[in-house]
């Protein structure tokens, strides 16, 4: 990693993007402490775009918010998107931030060969079928 903390890095690399709404300095920050926090995870972010969206139609359940994520990390782009279904956008965003942070958990074990590998033992027939071959089949 290249320059400062991860906090001045993911700075950096942070775009949001506001659909259908009025942009939110407290949503902004909301945004930039979950990144913030995604930083630590991962060290090698090269991007990260989050689009907060709040689409009209939807008068019987009020305003509903959603929120799309897109990480760009060395050999990998991670994208989450929550569908609008939350009246509250905090919760939207931290909702999508929870599911980035598990993909990008689950791309860090990959990259570092950390992925459990279950063995097959010679005699181990428990997740085979055993089907004969069709000539022997009645």
């Amino acid at each position: 990693m290249t320059g400062g903390s991860p906090s001045d890095r993911m700075e950096s690399v942070l775009q949001i993007h506001f659909l259908d709404m009025v942009p939110s300095e407290a949503v902004e920050d909301r945004v930039r402490r979950w990144a913030d926090r995604l930083a630590r995870y991962s060290g090698e972010i090269q991007n990260c775009q989050v689009w907060i969206q709040s689409p009209h139609g939807h008068h019987r359940k009020g305003y509903l918010y959603g929120v799309r994520i897109r990480l760009t990390v060395p050999g990998e782009e991670i994208a989450v998107e929550l569908q609008p279904a939350q009246e509250d956008v905090h919760l939207s965003i931290r909702k999508a931030f929870d599911a980035a942070r598990r993909k990008l958990e689950d791309h860090e074990r990959r990259r570092r060969g950390k992925v459990k590998a279950h063995p097959r033992t010679a005699g181990d027939r428990s997740r085979r079928r055993l089907i004969p071959p069709r000539l022997e089949r009645v």
